[in-house]
């Protein structure tokens, strides 16, 4: 692990603000960026992609103007990005921060991303055979990702219950590592190299009640909506050959897709982005709440926070 007493910097510890979707841990890091003439590393897996703004709740250009971002617009939304090459482009970021005698506030949601980083974790590329992707995905044009997803629970319930159903990129990708190797996507990530963390963090998370959580997605989803989520799905539909990517079963994309696609009504499909952002803040929650060394946040008492988290990574 790097020392930061190598760098002309007077912190021992990088932050890294996490926590479930609109739960404000954007607001926090950019306060905490602020006070200490930082720079934001985004952990955000959707937030990649280039043209999902709305639908991600991409920080604005002008909070951006506030504190530099990174790790942000980095991809096109058709193109596959493994948590290895988050990984690897994160510690190259935040090397070149730190050269500057900056140093790196990480913030973002997705778990794979921030315990590689936390934890040191380097995840193993599974050998899988092309042809049972293709012919799984025959199968699923054909007859739905039902059967999929119930043999993937079959064999490797762990990993079924930690993607949603209609992830059909996930969930064939998990049976498919089954299918080519005789061993379950789990076994796969739980034999990952353990390295060690790189750099030294302390990890914090904003800890709503969960009813006051639900209330600001609700509220955020309907923003959202306000803002113009509906034309900037239209626009990415009919601009972009997104098949199988990642970036189409995004929350707030999916659902808008099949309001296009003729198969529910606009209703309809923002109650599913409501209820799944919901489900998934849920699994946020779990995720982080079983990492070791977290710091629970006080969501009321935030300026208190931020003077905390510089005080603690001194």
């Amino acid at each position: 692990m790097k020392e930061l007493s190598q760098y002309n910097i007077p912190y021992s510890y990088i932050p890294i603000i996490a926590g479930p979707t609109a739960s404000g841990k954007s607001s926090l890091a950019i306060s905490v960026a602020q006070k200490i003439g930082g720079e934001i590393i985004s952990c955000d897996s959707m937030q990649i992609y280039k043209h999902l703004d709305i639908g991600t709740a991409k920080v604005t250009p002008e909070e951006q103007a506030i504190v530099p971002h990174h790790m942000i617009d980095i991809i096109e939304p058709d193109v596959s990005f493994s948590v290895n090459d988050y990984l690897t482009m994160a510690l190259e970021k935040i090397e070149e921060i730190l050269s500057r005698n900056k140093l790196p506030v990480l913030c973002g949601g997705t778990g794979q991303y921030i315990s590689s980083l936390y934890n040191g974790i380097k995840y193993v590329d599974e050998p899988i055979d092309q042809k049972i992707i293709d012919d799984l995905y025959s199968e699923y044009e054909r007859d739905g990702i039902d059967r999929i997803y119930d043999e993937l629970m079959r064999i490797d319930p762990a990993a079924a219950l930690n993607m949603h159903k209609n992830n059909t990129r996930r969930v064939i990708r998990a049976y498919s590592v089954y299918l080519s190797t005789g061993k379950t996507f789990t076994w796969w990530n739980e034999n990952s190299r353990t390295e060690g963390p790189k750099y030294p963090f302390k990890l914090y998370a904003i800890n709503h009640d969960r009813s006051v959580l639900y209330d600001r997605i609700n509220q955020r989803v309907d923003i959202m909506i306000n803002n113009g989520l509906i034309d900037e799905v239209r626009h990415i539909k009919y601009t972009h050959v997104l098949d199988n990517s990642t970036a189409k079963q995004a929350i707030g994309y999916k659902e808008l897709f099949d309001y296009f696609d003729d198969k529910c009504s606009l209703e309809d499909a923002i109650y599913e982005i409501k209820l799944r952002s919901r489900h998934y803040a849920k699994r946020q929650l779990t995720w982080f709440r079983y990492m070791e060394g977290l710091r629970l946040i006080d969501p009321n008492n935030l300026e208190e926070a931020v003077d905390l988290i510089i005080k603690e990574i001194k």
